[in-house]
């Protein structure tokens, strides 16, 4: 994940094939979450934390709208930090 964020990446699992990206702190290796997108908040150049969306759900995949919207968090939540 820090990696991730390092290098500004948007994350996207949308489908139990793919690897699961182990969100929290001594996470297994056994699959928890079905979808998930990780999308960084930058504010003046810098990453400063991310927005996370999960799902659970065998069978929701995640697509272009749930990717707006986590865009536009993330947008929200950078230019609400550079105030």
């Amino acid at each position: 994940m820090e990696e991730l964020l390092e290098n500004k990446e948007v994350y996207i699992s949308r489908d139990n094939d793919e690897v699961s990206l182990p969100i929290v702190q001594n996470d297994t290796s056994e699959r928890k979450f079905n979808s998930q997108i990780v999308y960084p908040i930058v504010s003046q150049g810098d990453v400063i934390g991310s927005v996370i969306l999960l799902s659970k759900e065998a069978n929701i995949a995640m697509g272009d709208v749930e990717l707006k919207l986590l865009q536009s968090a993330a947008g929200f939540l950078g230019s609400q930090m550079e105030i």
